[in-house]
């Protein structure tokens, strides 16, 4: 399966090329069908209009969500507060920081960015405990860094979805890696 190489993305005008249809079509849910069709509805009439902050408002509003919860790093708290703010707008917004509990690296072993000072542990676990006792509708990542995101999202109970990705290098913006040539030429062997 490399469907990236695929040149002519025949699945989107129908073609199954993996037999597959028949076991996603019966393990769809109703509550999966629900967002598939918000999402649907979303793309279709947002195309090209709608920033990702405005698609993510529009979201919450389809789904009828009224608590939002925010799991940030702490290096993203002004991104963090914006986003709270905006959202508070129009719904119950609760946010949790990455070093939720204050515990020490040392305590599990882990890697300091300076061995000089006490440095806090990030938390996904415990920010997800936070949300979920918060009985959070869905919960929006900003900015936690690679491993603590997946651990976040392993352990929320609502749904997760990314608004910022951190990338210290490029401004949060991943896909910049790949758009120039010389991040490519860097990754590529």
């Amino acid at each position: 399966m490399k469907c990236a190489f695929c040149k002519n993305k025949d699945c989107y005008t129908g073609k199954d090329c993996f037999d597959l249809r028949d076991d996603v079509e019966s393990a769809i849910t109703d509550d999966d069908l629900k967002i598939m069709r918000v999402a649907g509805h979303i793309e279709s009439s947002g195309y090209m209009k709608l920033n990702r902050v405005q698609e993510l408002i529009k979201f919450c509003e389809m789904m009828n969500f009224k608590k939002i919860g925010i799991a940030f790093c702490i290096g993203l708290s002004e991104e963090a507060e914006m986003v709270h703010r905006i959202l508070a707008q129009r719904f119950d917004v609760v946010s949790v920081c990455c070093k939720i509990c204050g515990i020490d690296k040392k305590k599990y072993s882990i890697d300091q960015i300076r061995d000089d000072r006490y440095e806090a542990t990030c938390n996904p676990k415990g920010q997800a405990i936070a949300l979920n006792r918060e009985h959070t509708d869905l919960n929006i990542i900003v900015g936690l860094c690679i491993g603590h995101d997946i651990l976040f999202t392993k352990y929320s109970d609502a749904p997760v979805t990314t608004l910022i990705v951190k990338d210290r290098v490029l401004a949060h913006n991943p896909a910049g890696a790949i758009y120039s040539a010389y991040h490519r030429k860097k990754l590529m062997k």
